[in-house]
């Protein structure tokens, strides 16, 4: 039995023993070319796969002058961890097999893998290339970045679908993870946070903008984790490449969720400071922010996704650019009414719930929007106005008096005793005194005009009052004084009458009027203005 269990270990050293001589042979025998950046970067990335690993060829592209075996080695596995880790694929076709190839833009020997890690490239040293000693110097950095919590050694030799079993377990567990991440931050969010919120009387905010956010807000946390954690899966780089890809468009996607709702948030509370103000375009003005707002975040997020996607956005920007301008030329009316708006919100000529007449537009003004006003007109329709219109209009706002005018003629009979025509002007300004909502520092009434058939008073006043309908309840107090003063003591308003006077009639007094003359009538004016209380000269 001994003898038997001897030769079995000796036979596994023998057969291990060969084994690791054939490899050390096939290693010798493969030959390592660092002539052009195309064999160096094939020589790191073919010498570290599974089926072809052999960690000192690959370690042959740092250059021995610089570093020891053991350092090489280490690196070469480090950077190729790295640009698997964050689903950095190579194209080697794409790379130059020109030994004396120059970069354009630095016009030096060296070539970068990828444009977006600049620090990671090959240069030309001698007649061979290698890893620059820059790309040495960062790549601890970026596999500290990368794998935070260190890499998990690979386990088993057989794979399933490409993937080996662990693979798959791990696949599980952050799958399971995520779900109780999601669950937990939702509750969280959702539970907690509003209950005090409840508590502290913000329940409508809790609903309205607090829950809607705390369902994105989880997502997102929860794909941070796995940009986090996939990379120790150390899946192969195909994979590994469209799962980063969809894990860094994914992330800002959600990112933009979160801050589209939180604008309504931020709404609210410029909703609060426009309450605290007496004007009611600002009021206007938070709706317009909060849409201003939403289109910057969702312009921003998309084109943070579109570079997580690899899409160059420069030339996008360019061509939206040219594109803009075109559109800016075809829309100038469009471009015009929006500085008509910001003109209207910098200047204020108006206000929500003003009176405005400009041209032919009467009315109060419900809404001011981007491009155009919303007015609301005394015949309940409601007209649209441009804003580049009302930007270079002349607006009468009569929402900005603070006096409102009211001005009548009141007709009384010609036989109206002038005495009594004097009570009752009397009358009319005691009132005005007296009336709450009038102006007393200023008012005119005065027996103005001999009319055709009538003597008129001219009732000039002004009312104190916020709005039109307040001034309508003014007007119709002060009409129904003046109607029931004359009425108390006798006054008789005019109508518009016409008399057809006969001269002469036969068998009939003349009724031409006798005038006297001219001396007595002198002395029957002298005799009335030395006797009358009112004279000028008294």
């Amino acid at each position: 039995m001994f003898k038997s269990t001897t030769l079995y270990i000796f036979a596994l050293v023998l057969v291990a023993c060969s084994s690791l001589s054939m490899a050390q042979q096939t290693e010798d025998s493969l030959e390592v070319d660092l002539r052009s950046p195309y064999q160096t970067i094939l020589t790191h990335l073919k010498y570290l796969q599974e089926e072809s690993y052999y960690p000192d060829l690959a370690a042959e592209v740092f250059n021995r002058r610089d570093f020891n075996r053991r350092e090489a080695r280490d690196l070469a596995i480090k950077l190729k961890q790295v640009l698997d880790g964050k689903g950095l694929y190579i194209e080697l076709e794409d790379v130059p097999k020109q030994g004396n190839y120059l970069d354009s833009a630095s016009n030096r020997s060296r070539y970068i893998l990828v444009s977006t890690y600049p620090d990671i490239y090959v240069e030309k040293q001698g007649d061979k290339w290698y890893y620059s000693r820059r790309t040495a110097t960062i790549v601890e950095d970026y596999h500290k970045e990368v794998f935070p919590f260190g890499t998990l050694p690979k386990m088993g030799t057989n794979k399933y679908f490409g993937l080996y079993l662990w693979q798959y377990i791990g696949i599980l567990i952050l799958v399971g993870a995520s779900f109780l991440i999601h669950r937990l931050l939702t509750f969280l969010l959702d539970r907690l946070i509003t209950r005090v919120l409840f508590r502290a009387g913000y329940k409508e905010v809790a609903r309205r903008y607090i829950v809607p956010v705390a369902r994105p807000l989880s997502i997102f946390f929860v794909f941070l984790l796995l940009r986090i954690f996939e990379p120790m899966l150390q899946l192969p780089i195909k994979t590994s490449q469209y799962t980063v890809l969809a894990i860094n468009a994914l992330l800002p996607f959600f990112a933009t969720w979160v801050f589209y709702r939180g604008a309504d948030l931020v709404g609210l509370y410029f909703q609060k400071l426009a309450s605290k103000t007496e004007s009611t375009l600002d009021d206007q003005l938070v709706p317009l922010i909060r849409k201003i707002l939403k289109s910057f975040v969702v312009i921003i997020g998309g084109l943070v996704i579109l570079q997580n996607l690899q899409i160059p956005i420069l030339p996008f920007l360019t061509g939206l650019s040219i594109g803009g301008l075109a559109f800016a030329l075809a829309a100038q009316d469009t471009v015009k009414n929006f500085f008509g708006s910001v003109m209207i919100f910098i200047d204020k000529p108006f206000q929500i719930g003003d009176w405005i007449t400009t041209g032919q537009i009467d009315g109060t003004v419900e809404e001011v929007g981007i491009r155009s006003t919303r007015v609301r007109t005394f015949r309940d329709s409601v007209v649209y106005v441009p804003n580049g219109n009302l930007a270079n209009a002349t607006i009468d706002n009569h929402g900005l008096r603070v006096y409102r005018r009211f001005f009548t003629q009141i007709a009384i009979n010609y036989d109206t005793p002038p005495d009594l025509i004097e009570l009752y002007i009397e009358g009319l300004r005691k009132l005005v005194v007296d009336h709450p909502h009038t102006r007393k520092d200023y008012y005119e009434v005065h027996l103005n005009e001999m009319a055709d058939s009538s003597l008129n008073i001219m009732f000039y006043i002004f009312f104190q009052v916020p709005s039109w309908s307040d001034e309508l309840t003014c007007r119709h107090e002060i009409i129904l004084s003046i109607i029931r003063l004359a009425d108390q003591i006798g006054i008789n308003f005019a109508f518009p009458t016409q008399t057809i006077h006969v001269e002469n009639l036969p068998g009939q007094e003349s009724l031409s009027p006798h005038y006297p003359e001219s001396n007595d009538a002198k002395k029957q004016m002298d005799q009335f203005l030395s006797n009358r209380g009112d004279s000028p000269q008294e």
